[in-house]
C-alpha cells in the first residue's frame, strides 16, 4: 500500500538507556548570600511568603529581607561583633538561693480595699442611673 501522508508520519526510534550516564552534581552553595550595603539587599528579590538571610560584605551587618504573601518587601537589620571565648574558663560554682519560710514583702500602697471597690462602684452607679434616669422639669 501507498503512502500517501509521508509528512505526517514520524519513523520509530527506540529511546536509548541513559542509565549509562553518571549525573553531574551541581557545586554545592554555602547558603549564604553576600549584599553590599542596605542598598544592595533593599534591592534582592525575594519570593512572595519567603524570608532570605543577607550579609553584607562591607560591615558587621546583616539583613533579614521578607516579603508577605502579597508580595510586599520588608527588611530588618541587625549589627553583629565577634565573641572571644577565654582559653580556660572557669566553672562557676552553682549558686543556690537561700531558701526562707517568710513571704516576700509585696507594697499594696498601689491596691483598694473590697469596701473602697464596692463604694466607687455604688457611686458610679448611681451616676450612670441619674444621667438615664428621664428628668422632668416644670416651667413656672
Amino acid at each position: 500500500m501507498q503512502n500517501y501522508f509521508p509528512a505526517t508520519y514520524q519513523q520509530y526510534y527506540p529511546q536509548q538507556n541513559y542509565s549509562q550516564f553518571q549525573s553531574q552534581q551541581a557545586p554545592q552553595q554555602s547558603g549564604i548570600t553576600w549584599v553590599d550595603g542596605v542598598s544592595s539587599a533593599k534591592a534582592y528579590p525575594v519570593s512572595n511568603g519567603t524570608s532570605i538571610l543577607l550579609m553584607d560584605s562591607n560591615e558587621n551587618a546583616f539583613y533579614i529581607k521578607s516579603a508577605d504573601q502579597s508580595g510586599m518587601p520588608s527588611i530588618r537589620v541587625f549589627d553583629y561583633s565577634e565573641r572571644v571565648i577565654a582559653q580556660n574558663p572557669q566553672p562557676q560554682a552553682a549558686q543556690v538561693p537561700e531558701q526562707t519560710n517568710e513571704a516576700p514583702e509585696i507594697d499594696l500602697s498601689g491596691y483598694v480595699t473590697k469596701e473602697e471597690l464596692k463604694k466607687v462602684a455604688t457611686d458610679i452607679e448611681k451616676k450612670i442611673d441619674s444621667l438615664s434616669s428621664p428628668k422632668t422639669t416644670t416651667r413656672k
